[in-house]
């Protein structure tokens, strides 16, 4: 694998310009030309490198209703169950996703599975801890190269701490510092054939409602600002947009709910011929998620 940080990302943390910098990371991809490279939780941003996208919805409060970017080969459904082939990618992405795992054990099992080598970005536990978001369900930190893992037991772990930091603290931390350094305030953690990490709390259900589950937003159309734009045809300039026109996806996938790699695409429908699931396509894009048992 190669470096965590590019030339340039290096160059500008050097000249003190860690917001340049730190923007850069998501041009920055440590693999071969040739790799295959997954990309899960790719919401409305994806990284430019990535050749496959993986999310669990098109529409979702989760990342503000930004729309779900499907501008290469995209398939619908859960980390914790992937539904690709073991050791199908050279390299997966899992960027600000992690944290909303309520199984992180099996999230980070399924990220080795299915990919030899991975990059894993997620607020540090101490950021969470103090400006804790509402979908968040664990408090992540590395130490010695380990991941460390806290389940939350709920939204706002430290009710108390939160206020207290809110009050006066808040608008000079949130505001200038992190901006500043965003570098120490998130885990950039590469790995290579496997993850080193402890789940410190496993007895935890990070399986509660979130404060604003039963409110149902509609659908917000974003009008695009000229940054976005920006960020889209530097998308494309870097992405390998002929190489991703190719890829077969379905010679990647496997069924979710039986694990048999027996998948046949019949009309707008992918079937599983080795237990008979059907998974819809919508927009081209298959919705993968795991089938009641059938009687």
């Amino acid at each position: 694998m190669g470096e965590p940080e590019s030339v340039l990302m290096q160059f500008f943390k050097k000249l003190g310009m860690e917001k340049v910098a730190w923007s850069l990371r998501r041009l920055h991809c440590p693999v071969s030309e040739e790799a295959l490279v997954l990309e899960v939780g790719s919401g409305g941003n994806p990284y430019a490198r990535a050749n496959v996208l993986l999310d669990a919805y098109e529409e979702t409060r989760e990342r503000h209703w930004v729309p779900l970017k499907s501008d290469r080969p995209t398939v619908l459904g859960f980390v914790e169950n992937l539904p690709f082939k073991d050791k199908s990618f050279d390299f997966v992405i899992a960027s600000h996703v992690f944290e909303h795992s309520t199984d992180p054990e099996m999230f980070l099992l399924e990220l080795q599975r299915v990919a030899k080598a991975g990059y894993i970005e997620v607020p540090d536990a101490f950021m969470e801890r103090i400006n804790p978001y509402r979908d968040h369900r664990l408090e992540i930190t590395v130490r010695h190269g380990k991941l460390l893992i806290r389940k939350k037991p709920k939204s706002i772990v430290d009710e108390t701490l939160v206020e207290l930091y809110s009050e006066r603290a808040k608008p000079y931390i949130a505001g200038a510092l992190i901006p500043s350094h965003p570098f120490a305030f998130h885990v950039r953690y590469y790995w290579d054939d496997s993850i080193d990490f402890e789940v410190i709390n496993p007895e935890i259900d990070a399986a509660w409602q979130s404060p604003d589950d039963q409110i149902s937003a509609p659908y917000v159309v974003i009008q695009k600002t000229m940054r976005q734009k920006l960020l889209d045809t530097i998308r494309v300039w870097f992405s390998q947009q002929n190489r991703n026109s190719f890829i077969d996806l379905l010679s990647l996938l496997r069924c979710p709910t039986c694990y048999s790699d027996n998948l046949k695409q019949i009309e707008n429908d992918l079937i599983c011929i080795n237990c008979g699931s059907d998974y819809p396509m919508r927009h081209g894009i298959p919705q993968l998620y795991v089938k009641s048992k059938r009687k």
